[in-house]
């Protein structure tokens, strides 16, 4: 049973990741991987709060494996930030990817504590 919720999430988490991608990447005309950044900075988001919803006992292990692990795992994408900053990198976008790195990780984790703090403040 645990699988199928897993695969539950990732059905849609998969989609929403490009269809978020591409919507947010056609509004910039740069070359900076906006959708990515977007996609994961969200899903850090969604997974500090269901993380710390879990840990308040306001949600249950089996919505963290239908939305932790799931969804949050299918829309994330460490591969295709990888690519993407090399890509920038070999292109000569060398301040592009190096921002593409530092703002990723910054945000990600800025967005986990977020989430996390919106937990506690609403189920602790």
């Amino acid at each position: 049973m645990n699988w199928l919720l897993v695969i539950i999430g990732a059905s849609v988490g998969a989609p929403l990741r490009y269809l978020t991608d591409r919507a947010v990447q056609a509004r910039h005309g740069t070359a900076f991987p906006w959708g990515t950044f977007t996609v994961n900075v969200s899903g850090c988001l969604v997974l500090g709060l269901l993380t710390g919803a879990v840990a308040a006992g306001a949600a249950s292990s089996h919505v963290q494996l239908l939305l932790g692990t799931g969804l949050c795992g299918a829309l994330t994408t460490y591969s295709t930030f990888s690519y993407e900053t090399l890509r920038l990198a070999e292109d000569g976008a060398r301040f592009h990817a190096a921002a593409n790195v530092v703002a990723s990780v910054v945000a990600g984790l800025g967005a986990v504590f977020v989430g996390v703090g919106l937990a506690e403040a609403l189920w602790a």
